[in-house]
């Protein structure tokens, strides 16, 4: 018997509730005093949706299509024509990311890897993956000096979140560790900030980003788990037959559109309370509510159509609340993302090609 996924999609009705009040304070582009985001708040934003992203694809891709159409993740999914294994869609994601040069990155790393390139290379990552051994360790973290350039470090255990998790590392001929449960900490994720030179004058009581560093931080995990996603799961699926994505993905036991993976994992990111939010927007939506909510996101959208590789911020007003808001491009990644687009029914444009701009992407951050 089927059961119904979690609340995601109300998170998201909610969402689109509460971002149709919006109101802009600030006209994007304009400068304004910022007091920033301290280096933790910034690591917990980009671990809860390096969090969301990885439960969406654990338990609605890989958990469920194993249980319900017996198409199990592999590592060698390339040649096997499946699904890559967790693991290594964050390893994919991270090397993606990584390349955007905004100043973080991240990585998966072990103390039991399968890969020994997921090993801990710093004394810092080690003393980080024995710390979070502990129960009650949510992250352990540091300011590093490197060379005069200032880094903040912090480790949070990745857990064992399905069987499938737990299988494949205990039941693989190079794991280490062979004894795992569903819950345990089977290693940890590593972000790391640039905070400048040792010798810059810090902001305040300490180090602190400015917004939109750390939206565009927010901005280049979810384009990066986007695209692998789009290439690599969906398109490639597609294109051997094997399996394809559909709007109606619960009951058709396929995969999500890529739309919906973001949308699902918005959903998550509400359940950390941590005030972030993102959602995907367009001229052209196929889903109404996934318009303009209002004149600064219509203005966004315009904006980065125009020029896709300049973001647009500006500052909004929840009630009493002030947030920064960001809006960036969202491009057609794969003949898949065009077809899907120009065919459907609901599509109020059908002329679609490969790169152009299909909407965009909003991040919302509070503004402490």
């Amino acid at each position: 018997m089927k059961t119904k996924p979690p609340g995601c999609f109300l998170a998201a009705l909610i969402l689109f509730v509460l971002l149709s009040n919006l109101t802009p304070v600030v006209s994007a582009q304009t400068g304004s005093a910022e007091k920033g985001v301290s280096p933790h708040l910034a690591a917990e934003f980009i671990h809860s949706v390096l969090l969301a992203d990885r439960t969406i694809y654990s338990e609605y891709i890989v958990e469920r299509l194993s249980n319900t159409i017996g198409l199990n993740a592999d590592e060698n999914w390339r040649e096997k024509e499946t699904l890559m294994l967790p693991a290594q869609f964050l390893s994919h994601s991270a090397k993606l990311s990584n390349k955007q040069n905004t100043g973080m990155s991240y990585r998966l790393m072990s103390l039991w890897p399968i890969n020994k390139n997921n090993g801990p290379v710093s004394e810092f990552e080690k003393e980080g993956l024995k710390k979070i051994l502990n129960a009650n360790k949510t992250s352990y973290s540091k300011i590093i000096n490197t060379d005069g350039k200032l880094f903040y470090e912090v480790v949070y255990p990745d857990l064992a979140v399905t069987n499938s998790c737990v299988q494949c590392h205990n039941n693989h001929p190079e794991s280490p560790k062979k004894d795992f449960k569903v819950g345990d900490v089977m290693g940890g994720i590593h972000i790391k900030l640039a905070l400048g030179n040792s010798g810059d004058k810090l902001q305040g009581s300490g180090h602190k980003l400015a917004h939109k560093v750390v939206a565009n931080y927010v901005h280049s995990i979810l384009e990066s788990d986007r695209t692998i996603y789009s290439k690599f799961i969906v398109n490639r699926l597609q294109n051997k037959n094997v399996l394809f994505a559909s709007e109606n993905w619960w009951e058709d036991n396929a995969l999500l559109l890529p739309a919906q993976f973001l949308l699902n994992a918005s959903g998550v990111i509400k359940n950390f309370s941590l005030g972030l939010d993102f959602r995907l927007i367009s001229l052209w939506p196929v889903n109404p509510h996934n318009g303009p909510a209002n004149e600064f996101e219509r203005a966004g959208l315009e904006s980065v159509l125009a020029t896709p590789e300049k973001p647009y911020f500006g500052k909004i007003k929840i009630g009493d609340k002030e947030y920064f808001q960001a809006v960036y491009s969202d491009r057609a990644v794969t003949p898949t993302c065009v077809s899907c687009h120009n065919e459907h029914p609901n599509s109020q444009k059908h002329d679609f090609k490969m790169n152009d701009v299909m909407g965009g992407i909003v991040v919302t951050l509070p503004m402490h």
